[in-house]
C-alpha cells in the first residue's frame, strides 16, 4: 500500500496554529470570566450585556471553527494569516467597548495583537496593525465622545463625554505611541531572531558539510593514492608495448583510447586528492582587488566567456588576505566556470567585494544563468554530484575543502531561470606597518 507523502508544514503556518489555539484558549477565559463577575453582581446569567458577550464570544468560536476548517486547503498562507489578524483587531474593538470604552482597562489587547502580528508578519505586517488598531481606538473613542456611541452600563462622568477633547485627544495618541512603538520593537527583535535563525541554520548545514568531507576524505585520500600506482604502471606498459609492437591501425587506435582514458582517470584522481587533502600552499599577503581582477581579466580572454559573457566588478581597495595565490585563482576560476556554463548564450556575471561580520570579507559572483532547483542546491556540494554531461561533481567540493583550510567558507543562494550568487567568505588581515 504506497503511502501519500505530506506536504511539510510551513513554519508561518505552524505559528498560526498556536496562535488559534491561543484565540480559543482566550476566549473561553473572557466568557468565563464575564460569567463570574455579572452572577456576583446581578445574580443572572442573562442581561444585555452578559448576551453581547455570549454573542461576541460565540461568533470568536465560529470563525475559529472557520480557520481550522480552511487552514488545510490554504494556499496563500500569507493572505490569510492577514485576515485572521484583521478580524482580531476587530475583536478586539469590540471587547474595548464593552467594557467601557474609553474607561476600559482591556485597550492593552491591541498590544498583544501587534505582537504576534510582528511574530508571523514581521516589520510590514506588525506595523499594518499597528495603523488598524490606531485608527479603531480613535474611531470608538470619538463616536463616544460625541455621544454617538455609548459603551455599555458606563456612566457618563467616566465615559469619553465626561472629559475635555483635549484629555480624550491625549489619550488616544498615547494609545496610537504604544501600538507603533510596541510594533517598532517587537519587529526589530522578530527580525532579529529570524536572522539569528537563519544564521544558525546556515552554521548547522556548514558544520555537517564539513564533518560529510571529512569523513569522505579520509577514506578518498587511501582510495587515490591505491589507484594512482597501478594506473601509472598501466599507461607505463601501454606505452613500452606501443614502441616495441609493430605498427598496425587498429592496435594503435585501442591504445590511443586506453592511453586518453588513464589520462582521465588519473586526472580523476589528481582531483580527488585535492579534494581528499588540499596541499597547504605558500601564504603570502594578497591585496585582495587587485588579484580578482587579474583573475577577471584573464577569465575574460578564455573561450569560455570570451564575446559572450560581459563582466562587471564593484571592488573596494585595500583588502589584504593571508593565501596562497595559487589557491585563491583556483576558487575564483572555479567558480567563474561555474558562473560561465550556467548561461546559455550570452549572459553577464557581476563580481564584488562586500563586507561581512567578524572582519571577514566576501567575494559575491552573481550570475544571470538558468540558476539551481532547491532539490540540486542541498547536494551541489556532495562529491560526484553534477548536472554537467562533462563534469566529475568535485569542483565546489574542492572549492569547499580549500577554504575550510584557510578558515572561509563558500555560500550559494539561487533561483531557477533567475541566475544563482556565490559568496565566498574570507578572512581580512591588517597589514603591520
Amino acid at each position: 500500500m504506497n503511502k501519500e507523502s505530506k506536504k511539510p508544514e510551513s513554519e508561518l503556518i505552524h505559528r498560526l496554529k498556536w496562535i488559534m489555539f491561543l484565540r480559543v484558549i482566550f476566549t473561553a477565559l473572557l466568557l468565563s470570566t464575564a460569567l463570574v463577575y455579572q452572577v456576583r453582581k446581578t445574580h443572572s446569567f442573562l442581561n444585555e450585556q452578559l448576551l453581547v458577550v455570549y454573542a461576541l464570544t460565540v461568533t470568536i468560536f465560529i470563525l475559529s471553527f472557520i480557520y481550522t476548517l480552511v487552514l488545510p486547503r490554504v494556499k496563500r498562507e500569507l493572505l490569510f494569516t492577514y485576515v485572521q489578524i484583521v478580524m482580531d483587531t476587530f475583536v478586539v474593538t469590540m471587547i474595548i467597548f464593552l467594557t467601557g470604552g474609553y474607561s476600559s482597562i482591556f485597550s492593552f489587547l491591541y498590544m498583544v495583537v501587534i505582537i504576534y502580528a510582528s511574530m508571523l508578519l514581521f516589520r510590514r505586517g506588525s506595523m499594518i496593525m499597528a495603523s488598524l488598531c490606531s485608527i479603531q481606538y480613535g474611531i470608538l473613542i470619538d463616536l463616544e465622545y460625541y455621544g454617538i456611541l455609548n459603551p455599555l452600563s458606563v456612566e457618563v462622568n467616566i465615559s469619553a463625554a465626561g472629559y475635555s477633547w483635549s484629555h480624550a485627544l491625549f489619550k488616544i495618541l498615547m494609545t496610537m505611541l504604544a501600538c507603533f512603538a510596541v510594533a517598532f520593537l517587537s519587529s526589530l527583535l522578530s527580525e532579529q531572531a529570524r536572522r539569528t535563525k537563519k544564521d544558525l541554520l546556515a552554521m548547522e548545514d556548514h558544520v555537517k558539510r564539513v564533518e560529510k568531507m571529512a569523513a569522505i576524505g579520509e577514506m578518498a585520500a587511501g582510495l587515490a593514492h591505491e589507484i594512482k600506482n597501478p594506473l601509472a604502471s598501466l599507461t607505463g606498459s601501454i606505452q613500452m608495448l606501443r614502441e616495441d609492437l609493430p605498427y598496425d591501425t587498429d592496435h594503435e587506435r585501442l591504445m590511443q583510447i586506453v592511453l586518453r582514458e588513464a589520462d582521465r582517470l588519473s586526472s580523476l584522481v589528481n582531483d580527488f586528492l585535492l579534494f581528499a587533502k588540499p596541499p597547504a600552499g605558500k601564504v603570502e599577503l594578497i591585496e585582495l582587488a587587485a588579484a580578482l581582477t587579474e583573475t577577471i581579466e584573464l577569465f575574460e580572454k578564455d573561450r569560455t566567456s570570451q564575446g559572450r559573457i560581459t563582466m562587471t566588478k564593484n571592488f573596494i581597495p585595500n583588502v589584504w588576505i593571508e593565501m596562497d595565490i595559487t589557491h585563491l585563482r583556483q576558487i575564483l576560476w572555479n567558480l567563474l566556470l561555474n558562473a560561465a556554463e550556467a548561461i546559455d548564450g550570452e549572459g553577464c556575471i557581476d563580481v564584488k567585494m562586500i563586507w561581512l561580520k567578524n572582519r571577514y570579507v566576501g567575494i559575491q559572483i552573481n550570475d544571470n544563468g538558468c540558476g539551481i532547483s532547491k532539490e540540486a542546491l542541498r547536494l551541489i556540494f556532495d562529491p560526484f554530484y553534477t548536472t554537467k554531461p562533462n563534469g566529475t561533481g568535485l569542483g565546489l567540493s574542492i572549492v569547499h575543502r580549500i577554504l575550510e583550510s584557510y578558515k572561509g567558507w563558500l555560500e550559494v543562494e539561487s533561483t531557477l531561470e533567475k541566475g544563482t550568487t556565490v559568496t565566498v567568505a574570507l578572512k581580512q588581515i591588517i597589514p603591520v606597518t
